[in-house]
C-alpha cells in the first residue's frame, strides 16, 4: 500500500499587491516530514509569502495549514506553529526566565525542561535583559522559544542570520532532530545562507520578483543542474531551449542548464560543473537569456 503524504501547508494562487511590488499566484505545498527551503534575493517576496501564510498580511488566494483555512481557523491553527520572524518577538525588557513564565501561560504544551536545557546548551543567561543580548543570542532565544512547545510546524525567516558557523550547525541539528522526532512535522525555512539548505532541506522553493521560479526536490535540483564553461564561439552553437541563463565574460562564457545529461550528449561537452544552490539562484537573477 502506497503511503500518501499529507501537507502541513498548502498555498494556491496567493497574491498580494503593494505599491511597486506584487506577489503573483504563488502556489506550493510543504509536506509532512520535510524541511522546505525558501530562497530569493531581498525584496523577492519571501517575507510577504511567510506573512501571508501566518495571516499577518491579508492576501488573496487559498492558504491552508493542517488542511484548514488560516483565515477561518487562525487561533486554532497557530497553537501548533512555532515562528521566528526578524521583526517580531516579546519585549526586549524581559529576561529569558520571564519569557518562560509567559509562554507557560500561552501554550498548554510548553515544555519548561526543554526550554531551560536549550538555554544551558547555548549559554544564554536566564536573568539578563534581552535588550543586552547580542544579535546572535537574541536569534538563539527566538528559536528556542519557537520550538519549546513542540509545534507541528516551524516557520522560520532567516533563523541562522548573525550566527557563527559552529552555532549555525548546532541549530541545524536541532531542526533535523525536530523532524526526526515526529514525521508529521514540517519546517518552512527562509534563508540567504543557501549552504545550510544543501545539508538539511528536502525541497527548494525559489521566488524572484514576486513569482515562483521553481519548486524542486533538493537532491534533484543539485543533480540535474550544471554549469558549462565555454568560448563565445562554442556558445553560438547552443540552442536557447537547452540552457536557462548565461553569464558572458571577456574570455569565457558560463552557461546554466537544468538538463546536463542532454547537454553533454548533444554538444559533446567533456566537463560540466556541479553548481551550488547559490550558483543556481545567482544565474537566474544576474544571468542573461
Amino acid at each position: 500500500m502506497r503511503l500518501i503524504m499529507k501537507n502541513n501547508i498548502e498555498l494556491k494562487n496567493v497574491c498580494k499587491k503593494y505599491s511597486g511590488f506584487e506577489l503573483k499566484n504563488i502556489s506550493f505545498n510543504v509536506p509532512q516530514g520535510c524541511i522546505v527551503g525558501l530562497i530569493g534575493e531581498n525584496g523577492a517576496g519571501k517575507t510577504t509569502t511567510i506573512k501571508s501564510i501566518l495571516n499577518i498580511t491579508n492576501s488573496s488566494g487559498s492558504i491552508k495549514i493542517f488542511g484548514k483555512d488560516i483565515k477561518q481557523n487562525e487561533t486554532e491553527v497557530k497553537k501548533d506553529i512555532g515562528v521566528v520572524l526578524d521583526d517580531s518577538f516579546l519585549s526586549e525588557y524581559l529576561t529569558a526566565r520571564q519569557v518562560n513564565s509567559i509562554m507557560k501561560d500561552i501554550y498548554k504544551t510548553w515544555n519548561e525542561g526543554k526550554y531551560k536545557s536549550y538555554l544551558k546548551k547555548f549559554n544564554l543567561p536566564e536573568n539578563k535583559l534581552i535588550k543586552d543580548f547580542s544579535s546572535g543570542m537574541k536569534m538563539k532565544l527566538k528559536i528556542i522559544t519557537a520550538i519549546a512547545h513542540s509545534p507541528k510546524l516551524l516557520i522560520l525567516d532567516e533563523p541562522t542570520s548573525g550566527l557563527d558557523p559552529v552555532v549555525r550547525n548546532e541549530i541545524l541539528d536541532i531542526f533535523r532532530k525536530y523532524i526526526e522526532e515526529d514525521e508529521t512535522r514540517s519546517i518552512l525555512l527562509s534563508t540567504h545562507i543557501t549552504t545550510d539548505l544543501e545539508h538539511i532541506s528536502d525541497y527548494i522553493i525559489f521566488i524572484e520578483d514576486g513569482k515562483l521560479v521553481f519548486n524542486m526536490q533538493t537532491e534533484n535540483l543539485l543533480e540535474s543542474f550544471g554549469i558549462v564553461k565555454c568560448s563565445s564561439n562554442d556558445f553560438e552553437k547552443f540552442d536557447k531551449k537547452d540552457y536557462i541563463k548565461v553569464k558572458k565574460g571577456k574570455y569565457q562564457y558560463e552557461v546554466l542548464t537544468d538538463n546536463k545529461e542532454n547537454i553533454i550528449k548533444k554538444y559533446n561537452i567533456k566537463t560540466i560543473d556541479k553548481p551550488s544552490i547559490e550558483d543556481i539562484m545567482l544565474f537566474y537573477i544576474k544571468g542573461e537569456k
